[in-house]
């Protein structure tokens, strides 16, 4: 969940040509030109949530109310733990609600173009807007003839993002990180038109958290009314499990204990009062405390949040009722999913058990039923090695124990492949646009190693998460510069480029490349993105395993 950072400050600052100017309300916003491209960054799109509306729901920013504004740089990164994303903009601040817009250069006056807006992802605790540079995708869009607005931004990580436990709950703060982005949404739709954009032409994309986060939103958030499509690499509304706001009192608990002085608020229910008076030292400090306590991997995610939330019950059960926004999808994994969260030093199925309940023990579930449940599980996945993930390296354990292939093969159907079947198929059966991927690349992954899995062999992270993220930016340098992958990423810009125009992969522009069939009831088909082979595969890959996953969804969580 955590993507590679690439800085576009000083490239920005190095190739400007011109400081292009807009006018926001009574505002003249300043960008930088280069290229092709001009870029407008770090805009306000809420009030800064800090003081007494830290922990509260934001406040869209109707106006900038200065007579200019300077938008050639990002925005701060919201508040994180530096060691967590060593590559982002440092330092972070609570003040960090920020948008950057991306936009071809020269566009007439009575130009409008579609908006492809992007939610980072960090695992709800790390990330910026400022993650990649979206000028390979405005260039290429240009070249084959349907040039698109880009936009990124912002939104509350951590316990700042994703607050828990009842007191969060008594005052409408859980999930105050999707909110963020709704607002981001409707700031695009208010003011998006000054960049040329079309607000009826919005497809939303995001990539691990941002996927997550998205998932979620097409669930009771009115999505509809904000975008008109969306494209979820690598997460869906369930990747993380989903419990209510008790489940994890104990993280929010540490959190505030963590500030010392608010320590004695702990169970008094009105923390959140001596909070919003705390200073940013001594927050960020608690996040890093209380995260380094936390018993599971994310505990600071979306919640459970009641019948007029944003997630008023288990996605499956949604899903099974057909509430969902009905709004054309892509939604695809990457081969590997699993090593990124595995640590290599799994050795025993004592110790997956003990890793599977820590992670998925909820009061809605009987402890007997999470425990047959996990058993059946590690039937489905014998300790053989050339089953495991990686997949396709045969009996290799890359010098370590045979159960980190175990393990890394569950947890990535577990998060990820089952959950991104579960989420097409539903949409489909209710006639639902959906196309489906699965990436199998070979070239380097990248990931951080304070964050993903500290192995001396990249080897044994296989086609691993975030791997696929740098070929949607075009980032030759990333993707190795072999031809294939080259060639593999103009493919993919290709195909994310023409659904955001014209809401089918397939508009024959740009790059030669197989038809991306739709994913329906009865062809179940998925795009296989590799370099020397994308091409239609049947979406049947570990058929059994998934299948006992979605059929307990409310055992696991989902």
């Amino acid at each position: 969940m955590f993507p590679r950072i690439t800085s576009i400050l000083l490239s920005l600052i190095a190739l400007a040509q011109s400081k292009p100017t807009v006018n926001l309300g009574n505002t003249i916003v300043t960008g930088v030109s280069f290229s092709n491209v001009e870029f407008y960054g770090g805009i306000p799109y809420a009030e800064p949530p800090v003081g007494r509306l830290l922990f509260k729901a934001p406040v869209l920013k109707r106006a900038l109310n200065v007579p200019t504004f300077n938008a050639t740089t990002y925005g701060i990164p919201c508040l994180q733990d530096p060691n967590t994303n060593p590559g982002a903009m440092s330092p972070s601040s609570e003040d960090c609600l920020t948008i950057n817009i991306y936009k071809p250069a020269g566009l007439a006056s009575t130009d409008s173009l579609p908006v492809m807006a992007y939610i980072h992802g960090g695992g709800f605790v790390a990330g910026a807007s400022s993650t990649y540079n979206a000028s390979a995708i405005i260039s290429q869009s240009i070249n084959r003839g349907t040039p698109v607005i880009y936009a990124s931004f912002n939104y509350r990580l951590g316990p700042l993002g994703f607050p828990a436990g009842r007191e969060a709950f008594t005052r409408h703060a859980l999930n105050l990180g999707l909110r963020d982005q709704l607002t981001a949404l409707q700031w695009i739709q208010d003011n998006i038109a000054v960049f040329n954009g079309d607000k009826s032409k919005v497809t939303v994309f995001g990539e691990s958290a941002g996927a997550i986060s998205l998932g979620v939103l097409f669930l009771n958030s009115n999505l509809e009314k904000l975008a008109r499509a969306a494209i979820l690499q690598s997460g869906g509304p369930a990747t993380t499990p989903v419990f209510d706001h008790s489940r994890r009192q104990g993280d929010w608990d540490n959190f505030v204990r963590a500030v010392p002085e608010c320590a004695d608020g702990v169970h008094t229910g009105n923390s959140i009062t001596c909070l919003q008076a705390a200073n940013s030292s001594a927050l960020l400090q608690a996040l890093v405390t209380s995260s380094g306590q936390a018993n599971e991997g994310y505990p600071w995610v979306p919640t459970l949040d009641g019948p007029s939330g944003l997630l008023p019950a288990l996605p499956s059960v949604l899903f099974t009722a057909g509430k969902f926004a009905r709004m054309p999808f892509i939604a695809g994994t990457n081969l590997d999913e699993g090593t990124f969260f595995t640590t290599p030093l799994t050795n025993s199925t004592a110790m997956i058990r003990s890793y599977l309940i820590s992670n998925y023990t909820s009061p809605a579930v009987a402890a007997e039923k999470l425990d047959s449940a996990v058993e059946r599980l590690l039937q489905l996945y014998p300790d053989v090695p050339a089953l495991g993930s990686p997949f396709n390296t045969g009996n290799d354990t890359f010098g370590l124990s045979s159960q980190y292939k175990r393990y890394s093969a569950i947890m990535g159907d577990l998060m990820f492949q089952s959950q991104r079947r579960a989420w097409i198929q539903a949409a489909s059966k209710f006639g639902v646009k959906t196309f489906g991927y699965l990436f199998t690349d070979p070239a380097p992954p990248i990931v951080i190693p304070t964050l993903g899995n500290r192995l001396a062999s990249l080897d044994a992270l296989g086609v691993t998460h975030t791997a696929d993220i740098l070929y949607v930016y075009g980032d030759e340098a990333g993707v190795g510069g072999s031809p294939s992958a080259v060639a593999l990423s103009t493919r993919m810009i290709d195909y994310w480029v023409s659904f955001a125009t014209s809401l089918d992969p397939n508009d024959g522009l740009g790059s030669a490349r197989p038809v991306w069939s739709e994913y329906g009831c009865d062809a179940q088909m998925l795009l296989q993105f590799n370099g020397d082979n994308t091409t239609l595969i049947p979406d049947t890959y570990r058929e059994e395993q998934t299948s006992f996953i979605n059929s307990n969804a409310a055992v696991f969580s989902h």
